[in-house]
């Protein structure tokens, strides 16, 4: 229903204008406030890039900041990360991820940055706790923060929009009438554009995700997805069908494909009886970071990558290497 309402092909989402009129209102009166000096963002010791986007829903962004954490750090720098850590209860903050930091802790996209770059991750509300906790951890280069274009509380020298290139905008309303954390003027203001899929404009970095083997959760196997046979496919995350499709590109015709919320919680109650035992139940890798700890032995993800164009990636790693020389 909501992406019938978003995407304009129902027109009940023009009921819900009066509340989009009042969020976009809000919104720009916060942001208007930070530019004129009324409130005051705080700015940390070290470069801060956002890769952040102005939809609701997935778009891709956290594949970016692994592709970015991972490029800097084969830069010879040291990037850190930091996150609001969306779906996580922390018995306090700010939270330093280590190895023992679970889900329900951090929320599973800082676990699975952290997992797969091994990087300095710290989560918090307010991402200027977040940033000051790994300052005082150790040498930090560069922060990069996963979401937080609209946290105009801290301030940034370098701000990245993922765009979702086939849903683009949708309707182009604030929520909840529409898609927008901001309209889409907003990118006219920020220093790069990457876009997932779809046709990239002129002035936008065409990305794809590219998918690795299959993994194993239990035991880190790998092997193609296709030949998993039976396969039972699952997505929590903001726009499942891009899962899916990506599996059928890989030869997989799913027997049944289930959708859950972005960010869910899970149980193995919840998931045990979607696969039988001669079955494979695959997964994303970010529904993997929640169910390892409770996976069973037929049980797989799918990683993927962000892949670039190598002149426009060069070019965009440079000007943001650049930052840190300063």
């Amino acid at each position: 229903m909501i992406e019938r309402l978003w995407s304009g092909r129902s027109g009940l989402w023009r009921l819900l204008l009066p509340f989009s009129w009042l969020y976009g209102l809000i919104t720009s009166l916060i942001r208007f406030s930070y530019r004129q000096g009324w409130r005051k963002a705080w700015r940390a010791p070290v470069p801060v890039v956002v890769v952040g986007n102005l939809t609701a829903g997935g778009n891709g962004k956290t594949p970016v900041v692994i592709w970015l954490v991972q490029a800097l750090q084969q830069r010879g720098l040291r990037p850190g990360v930091v996150s609001r850590g969306y779906g996580g209860k922390a018995e306090a903050y700010p939270l330093v991820l280590d190895g023992n930091t679970t889900t329900s802790e951090a929320g599973d996209e800082p676990v699975l940055i952290y997992r797969r770059t091994g990087a300095a991750v710290a989560v918090s509300p307010r991402r200027k706790d977040a940033v000051q906790a790994l300052l005082a951890q150790g040498e930090v280069d560069i922060i990069i923060t996963d979401d937080g274009l609209q946290h105009y509380a801290l301030a940034r020298d370098f701000e990245i929009v993922v765009i979702d290139g086939q849903r683009r905008f949708g309707n182009g309303w604030w929520l909840p009438a529409g898609p927008m954390r901001e309209r889409a003027s907003r990118l006219q203001t920020v220093d790069a554009v990457i876009t997932n899929g779809g046709a990239a404009l002129a002035d936008e970095t065409a990305m794809r995700l590219t998918p690795g083997l299959a993994v194993n959760l239990q035991t880190g196997e790998t092997r193609p997805a296709a030949s998993l046979g039976d396969v039972i496919a699952m997505a929590g995350i903001g726009h499942p069908p891009r899962f899916f499709a990506t599996l059928r590109q890989l030869g997989v015709i799913p027997i049944k494909e289930v959708s859950f919320a972005d960010h869910q919680a899970y149980s193995e109650a919840q998931l045990a009886p979607l696969a039988t035992a001669h079955q494979a139940l695959l997964m994303t890798e970010k529904d993997a970071v929640k169910a390892s700890r409770f996976a069973a032995a037929n049980w797989w993800y799918l990683p993927v990558d962000a892949a670039l164009p190598t002149d426009r990636a060069d070019a965009l790693l440079n000007r943001i290497i650049a930052l840190t020389q300063k």
